[in-house]
């Protein structure tokens, strides 16, 4: 069975660096599709509590017959729990739903900037790592502004931030500052979420020239790049074809014309992280 390549975290800890999300995935359908992405070959899931099917992500896993520490699993703090005390409590509850004894990856989900409770927040995770009882902490939907701000007031580099990254919206600069600090860059929306990008003419021919589809083509340059990724379908044969975008091979010169469709701020589908507030 095809393998993902893993990369490593600045704690030493390593990732799949492609994984399968289950946003917007009901409870109930959560079981059965993980468990199929679970025969697949995929071994890293992400979740969240705000998405609410932790516990059928659970059950799939307990179903799964793989091994625990063959699998990678990831959840996300959601924002009205965020400060340090509602942090350690909802850990416990995302923990309890999982059925799981310790957690890979713990994520703050969004910045919320106005409510400023992030930098307790990551306090809270610091003492989690340190109680063994999630491997490795990182955030989600977080600027340059506010990666450095929680490092400068903990001295706990992130290992990971997942944020709204295609090719309509490379975050190069972010990637950039990322790089320098050892901090691995995720991307969700990764095939742009149904909104066009798959029909882009640029996507179409490079995938008719290496024999793959448009949605395989995108996943192989976040590959590429070093993007760990987590393309989400509920459909088997997508999450089978999402698959074996590992074995698609890009050129220089198609990652190139795929980089030079980024449009910016303009190419966003999702809230800005560095003014978005929301319960």
């Amino acid at each position: 069975m095809t393998t993902s390549p893993n990369l490593t975290f600045n704690d030493g800890h390593t990732i799949p660096q492609l994984g399968y999300g289950v946003w917007q995935v009901e409870d109930n359908v959560a079981e059965d599709v993980v468990g199929k992405a679970f025969d697949a070959g995929y071994r890293h899931i992400d979740t969240a509590m705000i998405y609410g099917n932790e516990a059928g992500v659970g059950r799939a896993i307990a179903k799964s017959g793989v091994a625990r520490e063959d699998m990678f699993i990831t959840t996300k703090l959601w924002n009205a729990d965020q400060g340090y005390e509602s942090t350690l409590k909802a850990f416990d509850e995302s923990m309890e739903r999982l059925g799981l004894e310790y957690l890979d990856l713990y994520l703050i989900h969004w910045l919320q900037p106005k409510q400023g409770k992030y930098v307790d927040t990551w306090k809270a995770f610091v003492e989690l790592q340190k109680q063994g009882r999630v491997k490795s902490i990182g955030v989600s939907n977080f600027t340059v502004e506010a990666l450095q701000e929680i490092i400068d007031a903990t001295g706990v580099v992130p290992v990971i931030n997942q944020v709204e990254t295609h090719p309509y919206l490379s975050q190069a600069e972010l990637r950039r500052f990322e790089a320098d600090k050892g901090i691995l860059h995720e991307s969700w929306s990764p095939i742009g979420s149904g909104k066009g990008l798959l029909d882009d003419a640029v996507l179409q021919d490079i995938a008719q020239k290496r024999g793959a589809t448009p949605a395989q083509v995108v996943i192989a340059w976040h590959l590429a790049l070093g993007n760990v990724v987590i393309p989400k379908s509920v459909t088997e044969s997508r999450i089978i074809e999402n698959w074996e975008s590992l074995g698609v091979t890009l050129e220089d010169a198609d990652i190139e014309a795929i980089n030079g469709l980024d449009k910016g701020s303009e190419g966003r589908i999702g809230a800005d992280p560095a003014t978005s507030d929301f319960a």
